[in-house]
């Protein structure tokens, strides 16, 4: 991933979280996904009171890029935090469903208390669970 690539989807993650729906928790998170045709999709968590039907911003992101047509994701970007970014990397069912369109080695972007980091896929989800095609 290029440099310019990773600016345009941490801007893209950022944008999408101002349209956060995150009335309960206030923890607003923005996700965008990098597609093999260079299309960048987004979005954002949206919150509901019964909790279980929330949907958290990278499944919102994936269910886009799927409607669009999208296969393979190259890359993924995640910010999130009450007001200014704070740390916020996928949960274990997003990591999950990413897997589901991202290589092993593909770059996840999101914050840790250190800053910005960059960790591959696997790294996050070191043994995903994959039905054989």
């Amino acid at each position: 991933m290029t440099n310019e690539e990773r600016d345009a989807l941490l801007a893209a993650a950022r944008g999408a979280r101002k349209n956060a729906y995150a009335p309960y928790s206030h923890f607003t998170v923005g996700a965008a996904l990098l597609a093999e045709d260079g299309r960048i999709y987004v979005g954002c968590n949206v919150e509901n009171a019964a909790y279980s039907p929330t949907l958290c911003a990278e499944r919102v992101a994936l269910g886009s890029a799927v409607a669009g047509g999208a296969r393979r994701i190259l890359a993924a970007a995640v910010v999130g935090g009450h007001g200014e970014e704070e740390p916020c990397a996928p949960c274990g069912v997003c990591r999950q469903a990413l897997s589901e369109l991202m290589a092993p080695d593909a770059p996840v972007l999101f914050r840790t208390e250190d800053g910005m980091t960059e960790l591959p896929l696997s790294a996050l989800l070191p043994h995903t669970f994959r039905l054989k095609k």
